[in-house]
């Protein structure tokens, strides 16, 4: 049985989402496959500056979402991965959320709008890396209808991560 999808909205994050973001991804579960604790206020600052940038030069980014109420409760979005390791030059399609909103279909709704945001900017494909333990995000990769295309170990955490694909 699917059940329907909760109503999302994207936006690009604001200086306060900063914060935002800051205090809704502190819980632990939240951070598990993220490095394990919160990151400073800064790393935030610094993330939600380098969306709005992606967002003006590529027409995409991690965007803030929002729920029914119009709060804040993570993120998801597209930007180029940037890191010496793993799909290097491609586009990383990623989310994530607050503890309190997992297992309501959010991150689902908001990555389906993020693929046809995507799509409508011009990349032909995306990725996602996720930790192998990660069985929430695979479900959702599953959920978009990516496809397994390698399997790699992080080079910091020594980690067993894959890579899923999805040609748009």
């Amino acid at each position: 049985m699917n059940r329907a999808l909760p109503a999302v909205r994207l936006r690009v994050p604001t200086d306060e989402d900063a914060v935002t973001w800051h205090r809704v991804f502190a819980h632990p579960d939240v951070m598990e496959f993220h490095g394990g604790r919160p990151a400073e206020l800064s790393v935030y600052e610094e993330l939600t500056a380098r969306q709005r940038r992606h967002d003006a030069e590529l027409g995409f980014c991690l965007w803030s979402i929002l729920d029914e109420n119009r709060q804040v409760v993570g993120f998801t979005g597209a930007q180029p991965w940037e890191r010496e390791w793993g799909p290097t030059g491609e586009i990383e399609i990623g989310w994530r959320l607050a503890r309190e909103h997992w297992g309501k279909g959010y991150v689902t709704a908001a990555a389906q709008e993020t693929l046809d945001r995507v799509r409508a900017a011009g990349p032909t494909s995306v990725v996602a890396v996720v930790k192998a333990r990660n069985a929430r995000s695979i479900a959702v990769t599953r959920r978009l209808g990516m496809r397994l295309a390698e399997t790699l170990t992080t080079p910091v955490s020594k980690v067993e991560a894959h890579v899923y694909r999805l040609d748009l």
